[in-house]
């Protein structure tokens, strides 16, 4: 199953030719990320930074078409893989059916010192719904 996150491309995504400027887009698979954290797992990153957090350490994109202002984007996140303190997951942005990226990244879950710390059992439980492909 995916999770999904809508974004309007709004004026403060677009550069002065009227197209989201590409780091535009890493604010908005942040912003999906954060709501999967929060509406999909149940842990708000608020409440998840108090005791550690989940650095990105690997982002991959790939931009197949460009998006403007006023375009409504559809932000689909699959886990691709959980392992013991880490989370693959790739996201896409769709507007009308049409791809406009792609992206496959990775965070790790880690401890207030810094350090990798591995899944609870219910966040393993809460992610596995979301372990697969998108359609």
């Amino acid at each position: 199953m995916a999770f999904t996150y809508p974004q309007k491309v709004l004026f403060k995504h677009c550069d002065p030719a009227g197209i989201v400027f590409y780091p535009r887009y890493f604010e908005m698979i942040n912003d999906c990320v954060e709501a999967f954290f929060g509406e999909a797992l149940e842990l708000p990153f608020h409440e998840l930074m108090k005791t550690g957090g989940v650095p990105t350490v690997r982002i991959d994109t790939t931009f197949t078409a460009p998006s403007r202002h006023g375009d409504q984007l559809v932000l689909g996140l699959v886990v691709e893989r959980l392992g013991r303190s880490s989370l693959d997951f790739r996201i896409t942005g769709v507007t009308d059916g049409e791809d406009r990226f792609n992206c496959r990244a990775t965070l790790v879950h880690t401890g207030p010192d810094g350090r990798p710390r591995p899944w609870q059992d219910d966040m393993r439980a809460k992610v596995t719904p979301y372990l697969g492909d998108l359609q």
